[in-house]
């Protein structure tokens, strides 16, 4: 048997996460009515259906574990939560989902002492699949056009180390800010790469990028699950402070401090 294997809880995760983005899919193929949360962030029929898939799939498969999902709480809803949780995104990147780019993913985290333990990454429109568990590795699952894992499913991942000049850098593209402009600024980039949603993890962790530097705002839910990907794969996500990033902050509301992602 191979060792790679998901467990049978990480399985189920991958199987609501194909779900969720072919839901995702079949809304993206036709036009899209876009509403405005308070915010100011978009939110469409995929969100919805694709949040609503995970949701009654996560009281099924683990009854016990709450659930942080993105339109949930905008529409106020928050679990009490214990050292063990859901985080879902079930479609981040919405600007790249209207802008017909495909770099959108299906994001699935489990939370425990507010560390992310494993991780789905799904990009249904590229497509590639990525998952993680602490003890068993970092993958790339390869899946088919119509969002079926592919034998042989999965190849492992790991971060490249820092390289001393010539970064690979990845950057949100559709939310850069004048601090992160300045950052690349003082930098020695080799490479500049501009991408949507969680996928700027899973490039480092795949050893396609060196860095992602984010100073804009994000939240817990965009980050969890490419953040477990990435640290997996032997990467790291650090605040300003140089400490780890953590979840579970429910007095900021699930909103992140700036931080930079990267390579061992």
């Amino acid at each position: 048997m191979q060792d790679n294997l998901p467990s049978p809880l990480l399985c189920g995760l991958l199987d609501l996460a194909i779900e969720a983005g072919k839901a995702v899919m079949a809304v993206y193929l036709h036009e899209t009515d876009t509403r405005w949360k308070a915010d100011a962030t978009p939110v469409t029929a995929a969100d919805l259906t694709a949040e609503n898939i995970i949701l009654a799939g996560l009281a099924k498969l683990a009854p016990a574990i709450p659930v942080v999902s993105e339109e949930s709480a905008a529409a106020g809803f928050v679990p009490t939560l214990g050292h063990r949780f859901f985080l879902v995104d079930p479609l981040d990147g919405t600007k790249e989902f209207l802008a017909r780019n495909g770099e959108f993913t299906v994001n699935i985290a489990l939370i425990e002492y507010f560390t992310p333990l494993c991780g789905i990454v799904f990009a249904p429109a590229l497509p590639r699949l990525f998952w993680a568990e602490s003890d068993k590795g970092a993958f790339e699952a390869a899946v088919s056009s119509d969002g079926k894992l592919v034998n042989p499913a999965f190849r492992r991942l790991s971060a490249s180390p820092l390289p001393s000049t010539g970064l690979r850098v990845v950057a949100s593209r559709s939310h850069r800010d004048a601090l992160t402009e300045e950052w690349l600024k003082s930098c020695d980039i080799g490479k500049l790469v501009c991408a949507g949603s969680s996928l700027k993890f899973c490039l480092i962790a795949t050893g396609e990028a060196d860095i992602y530097p984010r100073f804009g705002r994000t939240m817990e839910w965009d980050t969890a699950a490419g953040h477990a990907i990435l640290s997996v794969a032997g990467g790291k996500v650090l605040t300003d402070d140089k400490k780890p990033l953590t979840y579970g902050k429910v007095a900021e509301r699930f909103a992140n401090p700036s931080f930079i992602a990267s390579g061992p």
